[in-house]
Parts: C-alpha cells; structure tokens; sequence
C-alpha cells in the first residue's frame, strides 16, 4: 500500500537497448528500419544499452546529437532527428518517458537545390562506363525505374517480372508497389543474373560472412546482397572524374523524374513513376534542367521564329 502522500509514478523502466529493439521491430520496411537503427545505434552506444531509456537528459542528448551530427550536411542532421524523435514518440506513448529528451533540438533549414538533376548526356556517359556488369545493370534500373535505390537493392530474384520488365518493390514506408524498365535494363538483367531463380538480385563479389541472414544470400554462390553504402561508393569512385561529380545514386533518381517532366509527363504519371504520394514531395523532381530551359528558349524566341 502507498504511503499517504506520496504520489505514484505510472511511468516503466525500460532498458534503453531493449526499447530500441522494441521499436525497430515496429517498422515494417527494411530500409526505414535500417535507416532509423542508425541514429538509434549511435544513442545506445553513447548512453548505454542498460541505462533508463526514460531517464535521458535533454541537455545531454542535446549536446551528444550536435556533437555527433552537427558537422553533417542539414538533411542528415533532420534524417537522423526524425528518427529519434519518431522512436521517443513511440516510447513516450508506452509511458516509457515523461519528458521530452529532444525538446533542446530543431531541424536545420535545408537550402534550396536547384542542381542535383545531371544531363541526358551526362547519364549516357555514366551508363556507358567500363565497368562490371552488375554496377551497369544497377545504375541503368535506377535511371529507368526512378527508384530509389535501397529499393532495388532489396529486390530479390522472385520479385522480378522480367518478361514484363517490372518488379515487385517496397516502397519507403513500407508499401509494395511496381517499378518498370525499358530497353537497357532488359538487356543486362538476364546476362548478370545468368539463370538464378533464387537470392538477392545484386549480391557481393564474395561470399557473405556466417552472421548474414539466410534471407540476404544467394544459396547458389553464398554471396551476401550488396549494401546501400557499398553500391554508393563504387558509384561515386567511378562518376568522381565528371564535371560536377562524384555523383550520388540518388541523382540518377532525380535525373530520370526532371528528364520525363521535361518530355511532358504528366503529374499523376510522375507520382506513379517516382511512388511519391504527395505532389508537394515530387516538385522538386519536376523542375526541368538548364538544357530544357534553354531549348525552350530557343524555340519560342519571336526573332528566331522570324528568321524561319
């Protein structure tokens, strides 16, 4: 019995590694669960795993965040706040927490970018690069699908429809939606995957070591499916030398949404291309580049029209 006066606190201890667990075990797609665990990995690491998640003292999270992220770029440092604020959200409505651990934090302004959409040309010169087969059956689906690329880099053999050319694909948030490709990504995705019915559909040049989920490994050959961070990097190393690089994966996404917006695809065809659901989130896909611009302004000028 309490004693008389004394209030009682209806908030649950919970070990902080425990509701991180809890929490990532909530999200449904692989790529959002792998993106929060990141900043939530960082948070047990410098609070540790059996500390009180409720317990947490804004003005040491506040200072621990700015050290850790406040050199990254705004969009990582918002990326990396919204995961923690979803999972405090989360915890919160379990009276796992009482007060707010973020409340000192607020997300940076992201600086318009006007840019990030390369060439036609361009694209044709990254997709025609020597180099291996996987890298240009990825880079040439990124382009053609206008996917992301942690989609793709999920996808496994089962998922494709190649006589289609489309493909089975879970969309950030966790719904399942199709990608299609065209003529380039036909050609190649036979010839890499030589037969396999069965795995991931891009995998490792070597075998995945024993800790890899059956699930992340081509039973054929052994190898472990390629990581986001692994396809990046091969992709800025080879696209370093272009004028205006390295480009990111991501780029070849946002070049394909600018390029169809400029052939005049309409908004409901770009949303279902990009699987974005919400017109204000594809805007700034389908702005046109400064090619497009300058054709157009080549071809309605009065004096030229004149000289015809």
């Amino acid at each position: 019995m309490a004693e008389p006066g004394r209030v009682r606190s209806i908030r649950h201890s919970v070990r902080l590694g425990d509701a991180r667990d809890i929490y990532l075990g909530t999200i449904v797609s692989p790529n959002t669960r792998r993106g929060y665990g990141i900043a939530l990995a960082a948070l047990v690491e410098a609070f540790g795993a059996d500390s009180d998640v409720g317990l947490l003292d804004p003005d040491r999270v506040d200072g621990w965040f700015r050290f850790r992220w406040g050199g990254a770029s705004a969009q990582t440092f918002n990326v990396r706040l919204a995961s923690l604020r979803a999972a405090c959200t989360y915890w919160a409505e379990r009276c796992w927490l009482v007060g707010d651990p973020l409340q000192r934090l607020r997300p940076r302004p992201v600086p318009a970018d006007r840019s990030r959409a390369v060439t036609r040309a361009e694209v044709t010169a990254i997709l025609g690069l020597d180099v291996p087969l996987r890298e240009r059956v990825l880079w040439t689906m990124l382009y053609e699908t206008a996917a992301r690329a942690e989609e793709l880099l999920e996808l496994d053999v089962p998922d494709l429809d190649t006589a289609n050319r489309c493909a089975r694909v879970t969309r950030k948030g966790g719904t399942v939606d199709v990608v299609a490709w065209q003529t380039g990504t036909a050609r190649l995705l036979p010839r890499m995957l030589a037969g396999r019915r069965t795995g991931p559909v891009f995998v490792t040049d070597r075998k995945a070591k024993p800790h890899v989920a059956v699930a992340d490994t081509d039973p054929g050959s052994g190898r472990g499916r390629l990581s986001y961070r692994r396809a990046a990097e091969l992709f800025e190393d080879n696209t370093a030398g272009f004028t205006g690089g390295p480009f990111t994966l991501h780029q070849l996404r946002h070049s394909r949404l600018t390029h169809a917006a400029e052939d005049g695809a309409s908004t409901p065809m770009l949303m279902t291309l990009s699987g974005h659901t919400s017109v204000r989130s594809l805007a700034k896909y389908a702005r046109p580049g400064k090619d497009a611009l300058l054709a157009w302004q080549a071809n309605t000028d009065p004096a030229a029209r004149r000289r015809r």
